[in-house]
């Protein structure tokens, strides 16, 4: 990097670094350090929450993921947008968990089930979970650094030959501990929040510099086009031969989405709003905030494509002075030297690989590309062949190519981007890596604290004590994040491995947490079935996934059964061909991890009803929620449903909602139901029935609606945004300081609590 680039990343870090310490000052008790102390206002958590959820990975994963399927599988994506809208506009899950105001997901579990061992099982089942998918965050961050930087995957200090790698992953562990040391949730907000501010700048310059730089109908189109039949990147009515992210994965995507809005809820900014109605509003807002940021993910993840797979960049006469099949070459190298540790059959591997460029000619940029044959697949199979059919060599070739895929976007963005640029996003990657880490610890770890640990006091926790053991659980949570990073492979897509591991919590989890909230029906054995049938199936995937090229697959080598497996997967899953298509593969399990997902999910709200059922006794609701007899103040009288509010009851506006409130919500109706739901997608649905649209028809659609709209919308939101979220981390601190405090608002449990 030049010294401007360095200039551009050390000052907005140490200030970063500066407001987290000085947040300190207000954490002065447990309701302080764990939810902000309740008084956060809705721009600081929207704009909070944009930070935290974008992460390297989500940049890693989106690009891998798009790689993969371009603009098509995404147009049927507008099918889940009116669920998520409307889940926002009315507040599903998250206005009642903010009524319940319990400090964690446990709190609610014992309150709710009445089992003090289940509140642990749980807590214990979904940190797991969450530690274990999220210490991945870290590896994949340290080796974007590493490739995006072009560091050695070894570095000499004092010497001693040390890992670059986890040299990265411990500095970014240590930087997230800095973050949440002082101030726990203060520091997470007031940062994440300062972080976001700053991002959206940078998204606006990185957009606009790749729209000057790459042309949509000379660069882009041609490219996106030029797929095979049953593969297309920009038709969508031609996307049948997709595999793995298809529109069977949107579909489980969907019901995840409802049945799990309250999987996560706890540990997070979901207690933290000033009031449950503010907590609403921060939701509702999330359909705003986003828009610049996802116009830069997929813009990122399109000009890869273009980069890596246009003959326009297959040579070095070009407008950034390096080709695609020597950015093939660097990366195969850098990679084969995690992926083989053997030197001899290492450079074994890269002879063959060094032999590709010599048969790469420009008609084989003409040919049209697929998922089964493209410009990777001569590494693939050089790698693949040289290794050998063997156990060990399936594994190792799965792990080359599970890093080639995610670090081809540093690797091709470090090379376009000039001084400045360069400089600007890394900044960005480094404030959304610290954002997204610390909260990630932070959650983890109060987790493991308010659920695991504290059920276990007979008597009230000391607030000092409570203080300094959540510290110290954050610091044990950075240490498993560390061995995690260190030891465990990544061998699958980022989303489908995230998507397995998070199934472990989640394909339990959502009757538990709906049910929980929505219904009397509910008890402690449905939660209990809902666990081991959703739960347990997940693990099991997770099991055949992680061993079945080195133990499970070899094994059936061994017994003859691969033939008669094969046979009986193909036989059950040919009625949902080609959505899902099991066949046996000596590399990877044949159901990916969104199938069983769903079958997960399927189980889990079968068990939960059949065992509340079984016992069924009926559950005082009002108490968990404060309502009725056992509201502090009164409550707000309902509204009766009229001609005149229908609609706006439809949307969640209630009497709480002032002039601005509602002209947010039906701004936010009319953008994503009348305009991405009715224009966008219905009309052309219903077009294409009658006469469908050329190439030409689709490329100016997805020009329009992926980039043009969605950029105005976000230069908009960004000043929006910049302004509310400014004013309401200088409110905070207000209210912060006037709070007063309760020293048993602590997370703990007593038999009177019931």
């Amino acid at each position: 990097m030049s010294w401007i680039d360095w200039i551009i990343v050390i000052i907005p870090l140490c200030f970063v670094i500066g407001m987290a310490v000085y947040s300190r000052k207000y954490a002065r008790s447990v309701a302080d350090f764990l939810a902000a102390g309740r008084v956060a206002g809705r721009y600081v958590l929207s704009v909070g929450d944009l930070a935290a959820a974008l992460s390297v990975i989500t940049l890693v994963a989106g690009a891998e993921q798009n790689y993969q399927t371009g603009f098509a599988v995404g147009f049927w994506a507008a099918m889940t947008a009116p669920v998520g809208i409307f889940m926002a506009l009315t507040g599903f899950c998250m206005y009642r968990w903010r009524e319940t105001r319990c400090l964690s997901l446990g709190q609610f579990l014992e309150l709710r089930y009445g089992s003090k061992f289940f509140r642990i099982f749980c807590a214990s089942l979904r940190t797991f979970a969450e530690m274990v998918t999220n210490a991945i965050g870290p590896a994949v961050a340290a080796n974007f650094f590493i490739y995006y930087l072009g560091l050695p995957h070894r570095i000499m200090i004092c010497g001693i030959n040390l890992p670059c790698y986890v040299i990265i992953v411990s500095l970014c562990l240590f930087l997230a501990l800095v973050i949440i040391w002082p101030g726990g949730r203060i520091s997470l907000l007031v940062t994440d929040c300062f972080q976001g501010l700053l991002c959206y700048p940078i998204f606006v310059i990185i957009v606009g510099y790749i729209i000057l730089n790459f042309s949509w109908s000379g660069d882009i189109a041609p490219v996106m086009w030029n797929r095979a039949p049953g593969q297309s990147f920009m038709n969508p009515y031609d996307i049948s031969q997709l595999r793995d992210f298809n529109v069977f994965a949107l579909i489980v995507t969907l019901l995840g989405s409802i049945l799990n809005r309250a999987g996560w809820i706890g540990n997070d900014t979901s207690g933290a709003g000033r009031t449950p109605h503010e907590q609403k509003m921060a939701g509702v807002l999330g359909a705003w905030r986003n828009g610049m940021a996802w116009v830069m993910i997929l813009l990122l993840a399109i000009i890869v494509i273009t980069f890596m797979t246009s003959s326009h960049f297959s040579n070095t006469n070009n407008r950034f002075g390096i080709s695609n099949t020597a950015i093939r070459q660097s990366l195969s190298a850098k990679v084969l030297q995690e992926a083989v540790p053997d030197a001899a059959v290492r450079e074994k591997v890269l002879a063959e690989i060094r032999k590709i460029p010599a048969a790469v000619t420009p008609e084989m940029f003409q040919t049209p590309m697929s998922q089964q044959q493209n410009l990777d697949t001569p590494y693939f199979n050089a790698v693949r062949d040289t290794l050998g059919d063997t156990p060990e060599g399936r594994y190792q070739f799965q792990k080359y190519r599970s890093l080639y895929q995610q670090m081809m976007m540093p690797s091709v963005i470090s090379k376009i981007f000039p001084a400045g640029m360069f400089g600007l996003f890394c900044l960005l990657m480094i404030m959304l890596l610290i954002s997204t880490d610390d909260s990630r610890i932070f959650n983890a770890a109060s987790t493991l604290m308010q659920d695991v640990v504290l059920p276990m006091f007979k008597g009230r926790l000391p607030q000092e004590k409570h203080l300094l053991y959540l510290r110290l659980s954050s610091a044990g949570v950075a240490l498993f994040f560390l061995i995690v990073s260190i030891f465990f492979a990544q061998l699958d897509y980022i989303n489908m491995f995230t998507t397995i591991m998070c199934a472990i919590w989640l394909g339990g989890a959502g009757p538990i947490m709906v049910f929980g909230l929505y219904s009397r029906f509910g008890n402690l054995t449905g939660a209990w079935c809902a666990i081991f049938f959703g739960s347990g199936f997940s693990m099991l995937g997770l099991i055949f996934q992680r061993n079945w090229a080195k133990s499970i697959y070899p094994l059936l080598e061994q017994w003859g059964a691969v033939e008669t497996m094969n046979s009986f997967l193909e036989t059950i899953s040919a009625p949902f061909h080609p959505w899902i298509a099991w066949t046996m593969d000596p590399v990877k399990f044949p159901i990916n991890s969104f199938e069983i997902y769903f079958i997960s999910m399927a189980l889990s709200v079968g068990g939960y009803i059949a065992g509340s059922y079984l016992t069924y006794k009926p559950y005082n609701l009002e108490r968990l929620l404060h309502r009725g007899a056992y509201a502090d103040t009164p409550e707000v009288p309902a509204e009766p449903w009229t001609p005149r509010n229908i609609f706006s009851k439809l949307i969640g506006i209630t009497p709480e909602y002032t002039r601005g409130d509602k002209i947010i919500a039906y701004s936010v109706f009319g953008y994503s139901i009348i305009y991405q739901i009715g224009i966008a997608f219905l009309m052309i649905v219903i077009w294409n029935a009658v006469s469908p649209w050329s190439k030409e028809w689709w490329t100016i659609k997805f020009y329009i609606t992926s980039l043009l709209i969605p950029g105005i919308v976000g230069i908009i939101s960004t000043v929006w945004f910049m302004i509310g979220g400014a004013y309401d981390t200088y409110r905070l601190f207000a209210d912060l300081e006037k709070r007063s405090e309760n020293p048993e608002d602590n997370g703990q449990v007593f038999q009177d609590n019931h």
